[in-house]
């Protein structure tokens, strides 16, 4: 069992969470007798993990390459200054890029990877031009174009972070 706060996780409750990452739609019928519940039991608890913030929302999976051309880009960003304002004002600001996907701040030679989805290479471009005159302090940043992706994985290997 895990725990957070005062909501203890069993082996079900897990199993719940990789069934409904893997398939949002899945019915509550279906999801009861892949865990070995009761459908009431079942929405009771699908309703508890949500309530607790195991489970954030539902969504759909769109290949966008369907819909349009698509570049994807990968960005490490160094800021000139470390100080807290610097990162809180640079996390303000590109919180609001729409193409800007992911966000994370790390350890090691640079403080932020970021990942973007855009049109091509020059919208790419006049995203980080635009960044750069916002005097968010970006000391530098390296660029890197994806040119193909063998697989994304939509879904965590719960049952490997857990241990029961």
């Amino acid at each position: 069992m895990i725990a957070s706060g005062a909501l203890k996780l069993d082996r079900i409750d897990l199993r719940i969470l990789c069934h409904l990452q893997q398939n949002s739609r899945i019915t509550n019928v279906v999801l009861a007798d892949a865990v070995g519940l009761s459908p009431s039991p079942c929405l009771i608890r699908v309703k508890r993990l949500e309530k607790a913030g195991y489970i954030s929302g539902y969504g759909a999976h769109i290949q966008l390459e369907k819909l349009s051309d698509v570049q994807v880009v990968f960005t490490e960003v160094t800021l000139s200054d470390h100080r807290r304002e610097d990162f809180a004002k640079f996390e303000s600001y590109i919180r609001n890029v729409d193409e800007i996907i992911e966000c994370h701040l790390v350890s090691g030679g640079y403080d932020y990877l970021l990942k973007f989805v855009t049109r091509n290479v020059v919208h790419y471009q006049s995203i980080i031009e635009n960044l750069l005159e916002q005097h968010l302090r970006i000391e530098k940043y390296f660029s890197y174009i994806v040119i193909k992706s063998p697989f994304i994985k939509n879904h965590y290997p719960l049952e490997k972070f857990i241990n029961t």
